[in-house]
């Protein structure tokens, strides 16, 4: 099936104009051929084949290729139908493919070779006007082959402009979504510990009332300023999204920060056991000890929340070469629980260890309590 040039459809006044030019130039070659004394006899033929010409142009907009064919065979009879039959060609040559161009071309060729030998041009050998003949079709053909090549070109580019565009918004669109998922992983990275732990002492402060009022103070002076650490905090995580600067100048934690992590949560009422088995600590990798701080972190989280008053045992394993090693245990739950989870915590967690290159196992162990053991490469 044909294709046709991708270009707009020319509107109708265009057309008419059209019409009306190629019957001038048919009128004037009439007018032209009736001066000859020669060429007079075939008047009558010159404008019946003139007339039908310029009713063909119309026809041969809609229907380019049958339109010029006719137009091709009109030339064959009178240099009446040359004009109509030169635009055929041409708009043949601008809206289809070069294969169906080319016998179109080739039709008006020997249409016109046709008109030569039996209506011969005084003064201009059969030779020459041969040679012209075959010339000005094989213009026509490179002409529209050219200029339909070119707007093929420019709506390529379009259309590739289009769909860039289209990408980039796209890319706008995941990077918004990426930006989202950065902001509530880091929220609840950072503010979730801070928050379980003052909810731990506010407990404290509901279920014991009659503690002393030095204890209470302290209480309220852990919990002041606990709020205080996480609008701080806060502030960092939204500054952070806003400028890639402020992030890369942010202090991050890293693996030494564990052991005051947990220290943290033993001064908020829960027992903790850390036991370190790294060797050459300083050795490990930046972004590997801040994924194993993010690990304990949301791990002494959900034991605040899900497991308030059971003890939690850390352990920390590993050398170079080795990878590194974190378990975290707690047994079950008494029935109290601090906040109410999301259930994204861990889900997120399980993201950011696997972007470092590590597994992440958490469940119900036997007997009751609960597990999360994790696994990072430490390269040697």
């Amino acid at each position: 099936m044909e294709q046709s040039c991708a270009r707009r459809k020319a509107p109708w006044w265009v057309n008419a104009v059209a019409v009306g030019l190629i019957g001038v130039l048919v009128a004037m070659t009439i007018v032209g051929r009736a001066s000859d004394p020669e060429h007079r006899k075939f008047l009558v033929l010159d404008i019946a084949v003139g007339v039908v010409s310029v009713a063909l142009v119309p026809i041969m907009f809609r229907r380019p290729v049958p339109g010029a064919i006719a137009l091709a065979a009109l030339a064959a009879l009178s240099p009446a139908a040359t004009p109509p039959s030169t635009v055929g060609t041409l708009n043949v040559a601008l809206t289809r493919r070069f294969r169906t161009a080319a016998l179109v071309a080739l039709a008006g060729t020997v249409g016109h070779l046709i008109q030569g030998l039996w209506q011969p041009i005084h003064g201009l050998p059969f030779l020459w006007f041969a040679i012209l003949d075959v010339v000005v079709h094989a213009a026509l053909l490179g002409w529209g082959q050219g200029t339909q090549a070119r707007h093929q070109l420019l709506e390529s580019l379009r259309e590739r402009a289009d769909r860039a565009e289209a990408e980039q918004g796209r890319r706008v669109a995941e990077a918004r979504t990426l930006e989202r998922t950065k902001m509530a992983r880091e929220m609840h990275d950072v503010l979730a510990h801070r928050l379980s732990l003052l909810a731990t002492y506010a407990g404290a402060l509901e279920y014991r009332p009659d503690s002393s009022p030095e204890r209470l103070a302290k209480a309220a002076g852990v919990i002041r300023t606990g709020v205080h650490q996480a609008l701080d905090e806060l502030r960092e995580v939204i500054n952070v999204l806003r400028d890639e600067d402020v992030y890369e100048g942010r202090p991050q934690p890293t693996f030494d920060d564990v052991r005051a992590l947990v220290d943290e949560s033993r001064e908020a009422g829960t027992t903790v056991a850390y036991e370190d088995h790294v060797t050459d600590p300083t050795s490990l990798p930046p972004a590997t000890g801040r994924t194993a701080y993010r690990i304990v972190q949301e791990g002494l989280t959900n034991a605040r929340k899900h497991a308030a008053g059971r003890p939690v045992t850390v352990t920390v394993d590993g050398r170079p070469g080795d990878g590194l090693r974190i378990e975290l245990t707690n047994p079950a739950s008494n029935g109290i629980t601090v906040t109410p989870g999301s259930g994204t915590g861990l889900v997120g967690l399980t993201e950011r260890v696997q972007l470092a290159g590590g597994t992440l196992d958490h469940g119900q162990v036997p007997g009751g309590g609960f597990r999360l053991e994790a696994s990072l490469p430490w390269p040697a």
